[in-house]
């Protein structure tokens, strides 16, 4: 299929994460010449697995990013956002990509909690597959979520003995960080109501936070980016440090899509996460 038919299709479902356009995104996977290593298991449940791409470059070791996937605590994979992990291995880094436990299997906070474990037996584990010490956290829409959260409340990696602070520096991509339920599953998946506190992010920001770097597009019915201001003031207003980016085109997935061969808005999304990053390297 001429990769013009490709753009034309992907355009079409990017207004949603769609099996097709996951599909269209991974189609160049075989050609990754790098090395990847699946399903490694950082607990003993079954979701509780994730995957390390190893870039193919002549470097001893490499920065290292978590990648949290989309799908709105409900749905999504590591294996549907392959061509990120393909992408940023690409560019230099050891990418690892976990699965959370996911609803109605289970409820707030376990989802969070796993990004937490995932992300402790990374910073364990990490130096056997060329990782240094320069940890990234990223995600997608829900994945941004977590990936935020579990470095703005210390509760999460203190289970392990560990602070935000092992943390370089984190990018979410179109994530719901500071919004009330009101879908009947979200307020099932995150309460009773006098737990909904307990899942916004900006609620734990006290400045001492790792830089993060939010990234939304101004088309965006999915995630308001009232989302990013509430977040963007909350790190202000405690002298934290703090970067966003709103494109003008593109909706909800279009941030994310900016990482697959097409990339059909033409956003920078990778080179603008790759330039942050790198101004946090050690």
């Amino acid at each position: 299929m001429p990769k013009i038919l490709f753009i034309l299709i992907l355009t079409t479902f990017l207004s949603a994460c769609t099996p097709l356009q996951f599909a269209l995104v991974n189609a160049p996977a075989l050609t990754y010449d790098g090395e990847i290593s699946e399903n490694v298991p950082y607990g003993e449940l079954t979701r509780q697995k994730l995957d390390i791409y190893v870039p193919n470059i002549d470097e001893e070791t490499f920065p290292v990013v978590v990648f949290f996937h989309g799908g709105r605590w409900t749905d999504g994979s590591k294996e549907q956002y392959k061509f990120v992990g393909m992408t940023l291995s690409n560019m230099g880094y050891v990418v690892v990509m976990p699965n959370t436990r996911l609803y109605p299997d289970v409820k707030f906070p376990t989802f969070a909690e796993d990004a937490a474990k995932s992300v402790a037996w990374v910073h364990k584990n990490i130096a056997s597959y060329k990782g240094n010490q320069n940890l990234f956290i990223s995600g997608h829409s829900s994945g941004a979520h977590l990936g935020a959260l579990i470095i703005a409340d210390n509760a999460y990696l203190a289970a392990y003995e560990l602070k935000p602070n092992i943390v370089n520096a984190f990018a979410g991509i179109s994530g719901p960080y500071d919004f009330v339920p009101k879908a009947a599953d979200i307020k099932d998946m995150f309460g009773p109501a006098e737990n909904f506190p307990n899942m916004v992010v900006t609620n734990f920001i006290d400045g001492d936070e790792p830089p993060m770097l939010l990234i939304y597009t101004a088309e965006d019915t999915t995630v308001h980016p009232r989302n990013l201001a509430l977040l963007k003031a909350g790190i202000e207003k405690a002298n934290g440090k703090v970067e966003t980016i709103i494109y003008e085109t593109g909706g909800h997935a279009a941030p994310v899509a900016a990482f697959s061969w097409a990339n059909p808005s033409d956003l920078p999304v990778p080179r603008d996460i790759d330039s942050f990053f790198k101004t946090y390297l050690k």
